[in-house]
C-alpha cells in the first residue's frame, strides 16, 4: 500500500471586481441634458437672427379699432374746422367793404327814376343810388379817383352813367380825401323798368381793388 497522497485538485482563479460607482437619477439626467440642448438651440437661433449675438427686440402689436361708416362721418364732423368762406371781392347792394389801408367804400339809398330831358342819356330810366367812402386810414386818398361801372340783367349788359346836373349827377368827387373824413358821392347808372339785377363796380382810388356790388333792384 503506498504512502503517496494526490492533492486535490486547485479552485479556479477568479480576479476580484473593481468597485462601482453609485448609480444617477437617469431622469434627472435626462431633463438636465434636454435643458442645456433646449438652450443652446435658443441661443444659435437669436443668433442666427440678429447676426450680432444680441437677442432682437420683440416687434411691437398695434391694434386698430374698425368704426362704421356712420361713426367715421360723426368723428369727421367733429374733428374737421369749418371751411371758411372765400372773399372773391363780391359783395350785397347794402354791403359795406373795408380795405387793408382802412378805405370803407358801401352803397345806399337805391331808387328809380327817370333822367331829364336835359340829361345825358335823357329821359332815360336808371337807378340813383349814393356811394359812400370813407376815410379811416392815416393818409390823404385821392377821391378824384373814384369810379363806378354799372352792368345790368344776367346776360351783363353794360349800363350807361347818367350825368343830370337837374338831379345832383355830376359825376366824381374833384377832391382830396383827408384821413378821418367821409365823401357821400350820388351816382344814377341806366337800368330799364323791366330789369331788376344790376352789378355795381366799385373802386376809391387808382391804387385800390375793384369791389363788385350785386343785387336787385325794387
Amino acid at each position: 500500500m503506498s504512502n503517496h497522497i494526490t492533492p486535490p485538485p486547485a479552485p479556479p482563479y477568479w480576479p476580484p471586481v473593481p468597485p462601482q460607482p453609485p448609480k444617477r437619477n437617469l431622469t434627472a439626467l435626462i431633463a438636465v441634458a434636454s435643458a442645456v440642448v433646449a438652450a443652446a438651440v435658443a441661443v444659435a437661433v437669436t443668433v442666427g437672427v440678429t447676426g450680432d449675438g444680441e437677442a432682437a427686440p420683440a416687434p411691437t402689436v398695434t391694434v386698430t379699432e374698425t368704426v362704421g361708416a356712420d361713426e367715421a362721418a360723426a368723428a369727421d364732423e367733429e374733428t374737421e374746422p369749418a371751411a371758411e368762406e372765400p372773399d372773391d371781392g363780391v359783395y350785397a347792394l347794402g354791403d359795406t367793404v373795408t380795405y387793408d389801408n382802412d378805405v370803407r367804400v358801401g352803397l345806399s339809398g337805391f331808387e328809380r327814376a327817370v333822367s331829364t330831358d336835359t340829361a345825358m342819356p335823357e329821359t332815360t330810366p336808371y337807378v340813383r343810388f349814393t356811394v359812400k367812402v370813407d376815410n379811416g386810414g392815416g393818409t390823404t386818398l385821392d377821391a378824384t379817383g373814384l369810379t363806378v361801372n354799372c352792368s345790368y340783367g344776367k346776360d351783363g349788359h353794360s349800363s350807361e352813367a347818367i350825368f343830370d346836373s337837374a338831379a345832383g349827377l355830376d359825376g366824381g368827387p374833384q377832391t382830396q380825401l383827408l384821413a378821418g373824413r367821409s365823401i357821400s358821392v350820388p351816382w344814377g347808372c341806366e337800368l330799364p323798368k323791366g330789369e331788376k339785377l344790376v352789378q355795381i363796380e366799385v373802386a376809391p382810388d387808382y391804387e385800390s381793388d375793384t369791389a363788385i356790388f350785386t343785387g336787385d333792384v325794387k
